[in-house]
């Protein structure tokens, strides 16, 4: 995987379809406006990074992960997620869960099943995500976990919103202030 940061989504798009040549190289995370991951397999990806450079992008940045995520290549993974979840009770949840694959929430337990299934394998479509929410009216977002990655990501997305990395024990008890006024 690599993030390319400075190109429009459809030129990202159109470096995989000339790097990959017969290999997977896919755009996979649409984190922000000028900020696109890319994944597939190794030699694909570099190739997909210098062509990206010379297309005119900032910067082409090799992450460190493990796996190519999102991408064709995790679908023998999905496929084990899609017969593991067969054998676990989902439930209709009691508020909206956005799917960042299909920017849709689903209330069907079968439904949320295939879009759990889908992320895997389907691009995070992180822009749509956070355009959808603002335009639900959602006012304030909370980031969980050890960053504020998403919290930067976000802001460039619906800057009317607000954002809360929730870090510590001081950044949550933060947004329970904020979620009360």
């Amino acid at each position: 995987m690599a993030a390319i940061l400075g190109l429009d989504d459809d030129v990202v798009k159109a470096v995989c379809a000339e790097a990959a040549e017969n290999e997977v190289l896919e755009a996979v995370n649409f984190n922000s406006p000028g900020q696109v991951v890319i994944a597939g397999n190794k030699a694909a990806v570099e190739r997909g990074m210098a062509l990206a450079k010379a297309k005119g992008a900032k910067r082409a940045l090799p992450l460190p992960v493990s796996v190519p995520s999102h991408c064709a290549l995790m679908q023998p993974a999905a496929d084990r997620l899609a017969q593991y979840l067969e054998t676990v009770s989902v439930v209709r949840p009691k508020v909206p869960v956005l799917q960042n694959a299909d920017v849709a929430s689903f209330d069907g337990p079968a439904m949320i099943k295939a879009a759990l299934v889908k992320q895997l394998h389907r691009p995070v479509r992180w822009v749509e995500t956070i355009a959808h929410m603002a335009q639900d009216g959602v006012q304030l977002a909370a980031e969980c976990g050890p960053g504020k990655v998403l919290v930067g990501l976000n802001k460039r997305i619906a800057a009317e919103m607000k954002y809360q990395a929730l870090v510590n024990k001081a950044s949550i008890e933060e947004l329970l202030i904020n979620i009360k006024q």
